[in-house]
């Protein structure tokens, strides 16, 4: 009986090594344009969640509530097969863009708004009675103290973004997954794939985990 893993089976994969660099490269893209979307998302939101309005907390509590209790599968379906219906076509690489980075964007905001919170709130009204607007103090004075706090979780944030890049296997999207499943599905190759897809995603996650680990340290000895 022939192995998952015969030698025959690698050969094959070899020679179509190919189709795995471009899932590769499509899931790094999208990471990349995700991961700017969810933190330009994460901040604003996560600004506003600590601001003076109530609207505009009560915004941004709707957005992270939402986001946080809903599947990521079921978003990339609504992206992906409602949006049509109402006249709106994406292209699956925009849908798998916006679906993670919208997604992740909360969780951001939520990391942003603890590390706000964090700042001691006679920071912000000195820097009110010296002049500054809301949006001013936290550009120059609130973010760049909250950012020493926020990196190790954010850090964490864009190893499980990446991960969830594969959640575009279920809409086509040709990143790693897809290619990997696409590929497997032709020859029933599916040992070799999975092992060389984890890999490649153990190395775009492993030096952000280490990072990660490497800043909550740092942060755990500068407190």
């Amino acid at each position: 009986m022939v192995g998952p893993f015969a030698w025959f089976k690698w050969e094959a994969l070899f020679r179509d090594w190919a189709v795995f660099a471009e899932g590769f490269r499509t899931t790094i893209l999208v990471t990349l344009l995700a991961l700017s979307l969810a933190l330009i998302l994460g901040i604003v939101f996560g600004v506003l969640g600590t601001s003076q309005w109530t609207l505009a907390k009560v915004v941004s509590r709707i957005y992270v509530e939402f986001i946080q209790n809903t599947p990521l599968v079921l978003q990339i379906f609504f992206l992906f097969n409602a949006l049509p219906y109402m006249g709106v076509m994406l292209p699956v690489f925009v849908v798998g863009v916006l679906g993670v980075g919208v997604y992740h964007g909360a969780y951001i905001a939520e990391v942003v708004r603890a590390g706000i919170n964090s700042i001691h709130r006679g920071q912000m009204e000195a820097a009110l009675s010296q002049g500054f607007s809301f949006w001013g103090a936290m550009r120059y004075i609130i973010l760049p103290q909250a950012s020493r706090i926020v990196l190790p979780p954010l850090t964490n944030q864009a190893v499980n973004l990446i991960k969830n890049t594969s959640v575009l296997a279920m809409v086509a999207g040709g990143d790693l997954m897809y290619r990997a499943d696409s590929w497997s599905s032709d020859n029933i190759f599916y040992g070799p794939a999975y092992v060389v897809v984890g890999l490649l995603y153990l190395l775009l996650c492993l030096p952000l985990a280490t990072l990660t680990r490497r800043l909550e340290r740092k942060a755990g000895v500068s407190t």
